[in-house]
């Protein structure tokens, strides 16, 4: 079969992965909002004449709409639109640096230990496992206890934490494909192992990595909510979701909207990625046609 063949089919595949993504109306909703959802939290505080810590002692705790407030003010007289807009610039960057982390070490990973097999192969996965024993909380506290609190603390301990199940996906896609003509035809034409992995093994395991990735997301805004909650995450001056969570619960009976709003936001922006992520699976999946 001639190259142009080749590439006339890698065409199509594509071209019908995209009318089937495109076809999506879940899909399509959920990248719209999640893009407006984006855009707001990084340029909606340009618009603000008001600092992040600004106090108006004249409205404190008060309802969504009084004294130019659309979201009202917490207990300490802060927007909270301004402070929901600054909490999700910090949830959705964790995100996609502690994503971006746990993508690049967990696929190079994968990939190597799934190519090279054997001993080594066996060595890299028992290491995953001895991490995977860990518990992540104990993993957290000990990072601080060594090099104390910071956001760039966040993004390092949930990416070493994520890259495990992605390591796992890779490798297991790998085993597949190292078996395959077209890695065979390279080892014959005298390929290096190092560009088999680069340019044959680690784009064509792509697929799943991209719906996992889709899922990743969604998961690490939870990590990251989850230990600002505890009091071991963001700390002020700066904000994120799961801060803004966790002193709206601390006064949800006197001012219900102090954890109604960034709790919305945060549930609206993980039913996006889970939707979006489902949209990828079903267009990549070739079961689907």
């Amino acid at each position: 079969m001639s190259n142009a063949t080749f590439a006339a089919q890698g065409d199509s595949l594509m071209k019908d992965a995209l009318r089937r993504l495109f076809l999506n109306r879940a899909t399509l909703v959920s990248t719209l909002l999640l893009s407006v959802m984006a855009i707001s939290c990084f340029f909606g505080p340009l618009f603000f004449s008001i600092e992040l810590d600004d106090v108006s002692w004249e409205f404190m705790g008060t309802p969504p709409g009084e004294g130019g407030h659309w979201f009202g003010t917490d207990t300490n007289g802060r927007d909270l639109l301004l402070r929901s807009l600054y909490g999700g610039q910090i949830s959705l960057t964790v995100a996609l640096i502690a994503t971006l982390v746990s993508l690049v070490i967990g696929v190079s990973y994968g990939a190597i230990s799934g190519y090279m097999g054997g001993r080594v192969d066996n060595l890299m996965m028992r290491f995953v496992d001895i991490l995977y024993s860990m518990p992540f909380m104990f993993l957290v506290i000990l990072m601080m206890v060594v090099f104390g609190r910071s956001i760039l603390l966040i993004y390092i301990a949930i990416g070493a934490v994520e890259w495990l199940d992605m390591a796992r996906i890779v490798r297991g896609q790998t085993l597949t494909l190292k078996r395959k003509e077209f890695v065979e035809a390279a080892h014959a034409l005298g390929v290096s192992d190092r560009q088999i992995i680069l340019r044959h093994i680690i784009p064509n395991a792509l697929g799943p990595v991209i719906v996992y990735v889709t899922l990743t997301v969604p998961k690490v805004i939870l990590l990251e909510s989850f230990l600002s909650f505890l009091g071991l995450g963001v700390q002020e001056p700066m904000t994120s979701w799961g801060v803004l969570i966790s002193e709206g619960t601390a006064n949800m009976e006197g001012a219900p909207w102090q954890l109604f709003f960034p709790a919305a936001m945060l549930a609206i922006t993980l039913f996006c990625l889970n939707f979006i992520g489902d949209g990828l699976r079903d267009a990549l999946d070739p079961k689907s046609r």
